[in-house]
């Protein structure tokens, strides 16, 4: 119903990522496979004490991993021209793919690949989630269990993963409803999606491209591509000796 080509440009991860499946949703359980049968680790002969960097590091592909960075594991992959600056956390499996910025304080919790020109910023988390490419999340994000393209996160963007209550997420798409089997599952954003300052995004919502989440709303269900969703509120401005 929903054709991942019309959600993210080609590239060999997107294709390796949904080969076979039914639904889009089907990409995240073969994840961490596709992570495993692509992962190249090169940061095993580093400097450490315990899981840190104790120094400086540039890598062969000139990938630098500054003092203070977190590497634990030896299934970690840094892409050429990449930064891990200091106080950034890697937990593997992991995929950094080439100019990739991970930024101080960010924290990769694994099962996480990332494709060409990535930004995880500061305060950011990510867990079991593709970021395809070209995809930014450069303040206090969390992504968990998600699939992302060519996007931009605004700052505080919380892209909820998990039913309060004990259930599996069901799939909202034009009235439809479909059983992921899923316990956790974040979005699916199509390439040139943008976030606003302090949206949120419910378990198992799916936005094709281009679309527009401006501030402060809580998104679910799914968006076609293009489409802006706002949200309405009254402002009242009050006269400070008049009140």
């Amino acid at each position: 119903m929903l054709n991942y080509s019309d959600f993210f440009k080609e590239s060999e991860m997107r294709d390796a990522l949904f080969a076979g499946t039914e639904h889009l949703w089907d990409a995240l359980k073969q994840l961490s496979n596709c992570i495993s049968n692509r992962l190249r680790p090169n940061v095993s002969t580093l400097s450490r004490s315990g899981s840190v960097v104790v120094e400086t590091t540039t890598l062969e592909n000139g990938a630098v991993i500054h003092e203070g960075a977190f590497l634990n594991g030896e299934d970690i992959e840094i892409g050429a021209g990449s930064v891990v600056e200091p106080s950034a956390y890697i937990n593997g499996p992991a995929i950094i793919g080439p100019d990739t910025e991970v930024r101080h304080g960010a924290y990769i919790r694994g099962n996480v690949f990332t494709g060409a020109d990535c930004v995880i910023g500061h305060c950011t988390e990510v867990k079991h989630s593709a970021l395809l490419g070209g995809s930014a999340a450069g303040h206090f994000a969390y992504i968990g269990d998600s699939i992302l393209g060519a996007v931009n996160l605004g700052a505080g963007t919380k892209l909820g993963n998990f039913k309060i209550v004990d259930s599996n997420v069901v799939a909202r798409v034009e009235g439809q409803r479909f059983q992921t089997g899923l316990r956790k599952f974040g979005v699916i954003m199509g390439d040139g999606c943008q976030t606003g300052c302090n949206s949120t995004t419910a378990p198992g919502t799916i936005m094709s491209k281009n679309v527009l989440l401006y501030p402060n709303v809580n998104a679910s269900g799914y968006y076609s591509s293009g489409s802006i969703v706002k949200l309405r509120q009254k402002v009242e401005i009050l006269d400070r000796e008049r009140r």
